[in-house]
């Protein structure tokens, strides 16, 4: 079967295409902005134009409209090719990209909003030990991490809890296929990690 994940919570943009387990073929671009224009024509780019018969799509926590364009096109393509959607959440695939083949427990370690990280820990096997948490520096710094911490802020973490940081900074789809098939979810809502900025007047 073949599965097509797509990652763009973040501001790497990334798909790859699996068949039975085995990597086909991947894009990865780093972009800060403009995954709208530039995630369809990576997906044509993959062998069969990325047509599967499932498809992974990041939930985040990360960038609003980043994740918001990736659950767009997964869903329509899910309708056009028949196939299951489904999410998963952002900073597990960071963890599971850092932790690799050693299985080492993980803190993860995100750009959030307004000047905060998200920071999550994840366990040996690659399951979330703790809730996904949107903390300024110093709160970050405070927690108790793991000796191991991977993430767009894991160097600055890293800084100020003294401990050398993982070389995983962003999340690749190539990696897709590592997490735990406990964290795949059909409920496509976003998981943004924060309250929301907008409220309703009470």
């Amino acid at each position: 079967m073949r599965i097509l994940a797509i990652e763009t919570a973040t501001e790497a943009c990334s798909t790859a295409l699996f068949d039975n387990g085995s990597l086909l073929d991947a894009r990865h671009e780093v972009l800060g902005r403009g995954h709208a224009e530039r995630l369809v024509p990576m997906i044509a780019e993959l062998p069969g134009k990325g047509r599967a018969k499932e498809i992974r799509v990041s939930l985040g926590p990360g960038s609003f409209t980043g994740v918001r364009i990736g659950l767009a096109v997964a869903r329509a393509l899910g309708i056009a090719w028949h196939a299951q959607v489904r999410g998963y959440p952002t900073l597990a695939l960071v963890a599971a990209i850092a932790r690799g083949q050693a299985g080492n427990p993980v803190t993860v370690c995100m750009t959030g909003g307004h000047g905060e990280w998200f920071v999550q820990d994840f366990d040996a096997g690659g399951m979330p030990a703790s809730a996904v948490a949107s903390l300024a520096p110093e709160a970050a710094a405070a927690r108790a991490v793991h000796p191991l911490i991977a993430g767009s802020k894991a160097a600055a973490l890293g800084e100020l809890a003294q401990i050398e940081p993982s070389a995983v900074e962003l999340p690749d789809a190539r990696h897709a296929l590592a997490l735990p098939d406990a964290l795949l979810t059909d409920n496509l809502a976003p998981l943004y990690g924060r309250p929301p900025d907008a409220k309703l007047p009470g």
